[in-house]
């Protein structure tokens, strides 16, 4: 079996596939839903030796207006923590900040192909979703939680 071909098959027996997509500048690209209810790219970009699992997250209206009601002080040592607490987790991670305020962050990750297997494949899943949550939880405990939400999915788009 070829990369392809093994990813997706590891993909289905976990349940996490969700769609094919087609990417002009991948051999692959694969949605998948990991945990529940949160999407995520494995993508294996053309001329690259190495899988890329990539979460990106736009930040909620509500939680912008948490943070835009704090101090500057505050606001710069958010992104101080934030970026402490992202590089712990060895994923490299892009934030789009406007006006100290966060927009929207990417987590991202590699496996080389060497080194690919589903055991990494999963750790992999789980380690750039776990820098996702830090994400939420510390925005959070710096600016204070919105009520429960209807649905979950309303804390994040």
């Amino acid at each position: 079996m070829n990369i392809e071909e093994n990813v997706k098959k590891w993909l289905l027996e976990e349940d996490f596939l969700r769609e094919m997509k087609y990417d002009e500048n991948a051999d692959f690209h694969f949605i998948v839903e990991f945990p529940k209810e949160n999407i995520m790219d494995v993508v294996k970009p053309k001329d690259k030796d190495c899988i890329v699992i990539a979460c990106a997250t736009q930040v909620a209206p509500q939680h912008k207006s948490l943070m835009e009601n704090h101090d500057s002080q505050t606001q710069k040592d958010f992104i101080l923590d934030l970026n402490f607490g992202l590089n712990s987790f060895l994923v490299d991670y892009e934030l789009k900040i406007n006006q100290n305020i966060l927009q929207q962050y990417v987590v991202t990750d590699q496996i080389f192909e060497d080194g690919l297997t589903k055991h990494e494949l999963i750790r992999t899943l789980k380690r750039v979703f776990k820098a996702k949550l830090h994400c939420i939880w510390l925005i959070d405990k710096k600016f204070g939680s919105l009520p429960a939400p209807s649905n979950e999915n309303d804390m994040f788009i």
